[in-house]
C-alpha cells in the first residue's frame, strides 16, 4: 500500500515526487509486478483509496491525475484503511510520505500497534525537517516493525532510491532488502530498523 499526503503544503514539489514515486512503481514491475495499491488525501476530508493495481503505467496515471488541496493530514484514515485491508487479505507493506502530522499521536500509535500485532510494516517518509512529524512518523514506524526516513524536498535520488528499497523489501523482505547493490546510508538506514 502506498499513501501519499496531497495536502497544498507538498504542492511546491508534488510534480517532482510524483515522477519520483512513479519510479517505484517501475521497479515493482520489474520485481515482478506487486499489487500496490494507492491511497491518499487532501483537501477537507477527501480520502480516496484507489484498487489494488499491477499495472505500473495504471498506478502511475492515477497517482499524476491527484492535485495538491489545502487540508489537514488524515494519517488516522490511512492507518485505519491499512488495518481494514489487511483483515481482508495481506498487506505486506505501507509506504507513507508526508511533511507534517497535524493529529494527536497517542491514536495513531495505537493503530499503529495493531498494524505491527498483524505483521504490517509502515515505512514513514517525512519530507523537511518538521520535528513532530518527525517524532510522529518515527514512533508510528517503531511500533510497526517498520523504518522512518527523512528526506530533503531537494534530494531527488533519496527519494527515488527508499522508494525503490520499499519495493524491494515487499517483494523479497529484509533479506532482499539486504542484497541490494551500492545501498546507501539511507537504505542501510532501513535494513538496520527493527
Amino acid at each position: 500500500m502506498f499513501a501519499l499526503d496531497a495536502t497544498a503544503s507538498r504542492q511546491p514539489i508534488w510534480d517532482r515526487a510524483c515522477q519520483l514515486q512513479g519510479d517505484m512503481f517501475a521497479a515493482v514491475a520489474e520485481l515482478g509486478g506487486l499489487a500496490v495499491q494507492l491511497v491518499w488525501y487532501r483537501g477537507y476530508g477527501e480520502f480516496q483509496a484507489e484498487p489494488w493495481l499491477i499495472d505500473a503505467a495504471e498506478l502511475q496515471r492515477r497517482m499524476t491525475s491527484v492535485q495538491c488541496r489545502g487540508g489537514l493530514t488524515q494519517i488516522g484514515r490511512v492507518l485505519q484503511h491499512a488495518l481494514q485491508e489487511t483483515r481482508r487479505q495481506r498487506v505486506n507493506a505501507l509506504a507513507l510520505v508526508g511533511d507534517c502530522l497535524e493529529e494527536p499521536v497517542d491514536p495513531l500509535c495505537h493503530v499503529a500497534g495493531e498494524l505491527g500485532l498483524l505483521g504490517v510494516p509502515v515505512f514513514a517518509f517525512q519530507e523537511g525537517d518538521d520535528p513532530e512529524a518527525a517524532q510522529g512518523f518515527q514512533e508510528i514506524a517503531r511500533l510497526t516493525r517498520g523504518a522512518y526516513c527523512r528526506f530533503d524536498a531537494g534530494s531527488a535520488r533519496q527519494l527515488r532510491e527508499l522508494l525503490r528499497a520499499v519495493a524491494v523489501y515487499t517483494a523479497g523482505g529484509r533479506q532482499a532488502l539486504s542484497r541490494l547493490d551500492h545501498q546507501s546510508d539511507l537504505v542501510r538506514q532501513l535494513t538496520r530498523s527493527n
